[in-house]
């Protein structure tokens, strides 16, 4: 069986990070990315994907990403149930990230640490920048 998602799009807000009671960091985020096509009206639809992130990479994540960063997410898709506060069961589907990559630089007036902030996330999460642009992309 194979479980694999690959999905390019732009943070919707900034991530959240939480601690598990044993310690283990897990960030949540979502990104915008647009349907490959266009409506009848003629306007490309933009999907809204949750996304978990877990240990380093989620206090990474955390401390570079923001609101309208580009990023490339690697992962699995899971379904969770929860019982919402009416009692009524739900259904929530994530993707758990295996890795996340930044194809952007800050835009200015983001916080940074320093000048190279992107290169320090890229060299402490293990990989290394893309550069291309968003019409390079096949999808």
């Amino acid at each position: 069986m194979l479980n694999k998602i690959i999905l390019i799009g732009r943070l919707v807000r900034e991530p959240e990070l939480r601690y598990t009671p044993s310690g283990v960091a897990v960030a949540r985020f979502t990104i915008a990315v647009d349907r490959p096509f266009a409506n009848r009206q003629g306007e490309r639809e933009t999907d809204f994907i949750d996304i978990v992130v877990w240990q380093k990479q989620a206090e990474i994540c955390t401390q570079y990403l923001g609101k309208g960063r580009l990023v490339a997410v690697e992962g699995r898709l899971q379904i969770r149930s929860y019982d919402d506060s009416q009692g009524v069961r739900r259904k929530a589907a994530e993707v758990v990230a295996e890795q996340v990559r930044f194809l952007d630089r800050p835009r200015e007036g983001q916080a940074t640490i320093g000048a190279g902030s992107n290169d320090i996330a890229l060299a402490e999460s293990g990989y290394s920048e893309v550069n291309f642009s968003e019409d390079d992309i096949p999808f």
